[in-house]
């Protein structure tokens, strides 16, 4: 598929993605590493009550999963940008679709 061949409207369902606790702690731990995604004794504390996923972690889950569903085929697109907004926290065990 052509960029040009994107119309308004148009909608692909991408597989769900388990977020793996795991996963998520040594994400955090290479790339955002604070207190709120590696250290639960802390997370407790807030008013999240757990660890919660990096924001960036989650996206790139979805990403992932974009990705694996080949819509451009051959064709590469690269130097878009995108806005991320992240509405509520992600835990361990959530599955997140698109």
């Amino acid at each position: 598929m052509f960029f040009e061949e994107i119309k308004t409207g148009m909608k692909r369902k991408l597989e769900p993605v388990k977020i793996d606790r795991q996963e998520m702690i040594d994400f955090a731990l290479r790339f955002d590493n604070v207190p709120i995604h590696t250290d639960e004794s802390y997370a407790e504390k807030t008013h999240f009550g757990q660890i919660i996923a990096p924001g960036y972690m989650s996206f790139l889950a979805v990403w992932a999963s974009y990705l694996d569903s080949d819509i451009f085929g051959e064709e590469l697109i690269a130097g878009k940008s995108s806005k991320i907004e992240w509405f509520k926290p992600v835990f361990a065990g959530d599955i997140l679709s698109a």
